[in-house]
């Protein structure tokens, strides 16, 4: 019985705005399982490929792998742990700005990471149809030198190509929910997970940060985790919080 209190105590103490984006996001995440066809229409694309609509830089951030629980689950982990301390500390409406503003700046630096990669073959493909040199598509297709390949039938292939490419998850908000919670509280002690001692929530948002970068820098293969749009959320929050502080919304509340 006591236990039965105590974990309906911690349940009542999630606010609302965390505890509606918790529910929303695992609706989503059954939804898709239901309809895999949602998730392709509510994934982010790349916004130079056919299935590419605006809304998708927001509702990405409500989706996830439905083959996989963990995706959805400690994502969702991560904001009641600590989306929840910011909501009492900025109140809901900012906190609910600061989910949505960094969810979706992690989506569109997702946007440019994409352009950056895919700049190269873009114009070996514009090359192709004007020249006929294969350049670099050989990568991408088995082509060869000296044989002429329909216009269409090159088009065609690149469309599919870039459609091919989803980001999907709300790892860029959380992301940007970590960079909050060091900034407000960067001093607080957070146990992880393999480390026997506590770490400073500051030096842990460092951490997570540079090996994002390295991971999105080395681009191992096989790795088809997002790393840039993780440091793009934290990036949003980051100016978002400083732009906050310059304007005196809640200096009372940064203990850093």
């Amino acid at each position: 019985m006591n236990s039965f209190r105590n974990g309906n105590s911690f349940l009542s103490s999630i606010p609302m705005v965390t505890k509606n984006l918790v529910i929303i996001n695992v609706i989503f995440w059954i939804a898709s399982i239901l309809y895999p066809a949602i998730q392709d229409f509510l994934g982010l694309h790349f916004f130079m490929a056919d299935k590419f609509k605006p809304h998708q830089l927001l509702t990405y951030m409500f989706m996830h792998d439905r083959g996989n629980f963990g995706h959805v689950f400690f994502n969702m982990f991560a904001v009641v742990m600590f989306g929840r301390i910011l909501e009492q500390a900025w109140g809901p409406k900012r906190f609910l700005l600061f989910y949505v503003i960094t969810g979706i700046g992690a989506g569109l630096v997702q946007q440019l990471t994409w352009y950056i990669d895919l700049r190269p073959f873009l114009q070996d493909v514009n090359n192709y149809l004007i020249s006929g040199e294969v350049g670099s598509l050989g990568k991408y297709w088995q082509l060869q030198e000296g044989v002429t390949y329909p216009a269409q039938e090159i088009l065609r292939a690149k469309e599919v190509l870039l459609d091919s490419m989803l980001t999907i998850g709300a790892s860029g908000a959380v992301f940007g929910i970590l960079l909050g919670f060091g900034m407000l509280f960067p001093n607080a002690p957070i146990y992880i997970m393999f480390i026997p001692v506590p770490v400073k929530a500051k030096w842990m948002v460092i951490g997570y940060g540079v090996l994002e970068l390295f991971a999105g820098v080395s681009n191992f293969s096989g790795d088809n985790v997002a790393h840039f749009a993780h440091l793009g959320g934290m990036l949003f929050g980051y100016f978002l919080i400083v732009y906050w502080k310059k304007k005196g919304l809640g200096n009372d509340i940064f203990l850093g």
